[in-house]
């Protein structure tokens, strides 16, 4: 029982580690201009918030959500049914994946649509993760508390227990799902990325939904975009080469402001 209970702690806290760390990792690349999609005077200038204060707002969030979580593992540690073995088939390790990935798509597409339908919730909590209309790595998790752990937490409950995988198993799946995460926010459309050949759900996609023409639009995160194919809510884009130097990602259809 203490071996899977320290498998569950460590599917809470590596994903943390891994999320400084890859952040770090781009933030490092961001000197690579040609490949930005927003300039760094873009950066600076149109974000409403502070890199201090986006920070502080990180780390105060990914406290509350691992102290939720361990409370979670307390709670249900002498209920819980998942082994703490890795299951030995690929098949089954690639099932419970793409299970956990379809669930947390789910879950992170209808919520985060409703936080932009729904005024209120958009004004109190959403708007400050758009604080950030040039987003980036380490700003990935920046969002009100309260949105954290409605969108992160629960649907990450959920893709785990729903897919059946092992708390050993998790550690994993969530290093990837939040490697995803930052990469989606980093700014980059670096050639060869392996995340950018094999999921559409990239960095220029996510960036035009920051951005006020796609705010009602590319809701889907983080991996798939199948949910706005199929509720109508996806704004098509080419990626242009910006005059001043960096690329862009520009919308290829007409649409009407509400």
């Amino acid at each position: 029982m203490g071996f899977a209970v320290s498998d569950e702690l460590l599917g809470t806290v590596v994903p943390i580690v891994v999320y400084w760390i890859y952040s770090g990792i781009y933030m490092c690349l961001g000197s690579f201009d040609k490949y930005r999609l927003h300039s760094k005077t873009d950066e600076e200038e149109k974000n409403l918030v502070s890199k201090r204060t986006v920070v502080e707002g990180v780390l105060f969030q990914q406290f509350l959500q691992a102290a939720a979580a361990i409370l979670l593992f307390t709670i249900t540690g002498g209920q819980t049914e998942a082994s703490p073995q890795q299951p030995s088939s690929f098949v089954i390790l690639a099932r419970q994946f793409l299970t956990a990935m379809l669930v947390m798509d789910t879950w992170q597409y209808f919520l985060h649509r409703y936080f932009h339908e729904n005024k209120f919730l958009y004004r109190h909590l959403h708007s400050r993760h758009h604080r950030l209309v040039v987003p980036y790595a380490f700003g990935a998790l920046y969002n009100h508390p309260l949105e954290g752990l409605l969108l992160d937490t629960v649907g990450g409950a959920l893709s785990f227990m729903l897919s059946g995988m092992s708390p050993r198993t998790s550690i994993f799946f969530f290093s990837f799902a939040t490697i995803k995460t930052v990469d989606d926010h980093c700014g980059l459309m670096l050639p060869g990325n392996p995340l950018h050949i094999f999921f559409r759900n990239n960095s220029a996609y996510h960036d035009v939904h920051h951005q006020l023409y796609g705010s009602k639009y590319n809701f889907s995160q983080p991996f798939f975009i199948m949910w706005d194919r199929i509720m109508g809510t996806y704004m098509p884009y080419s990626l242009e080469k910006r005059a001043e130097g960096g690329l862009e990602a520009r919308p290829t259809k007409e649409f009407k402001e509400d």
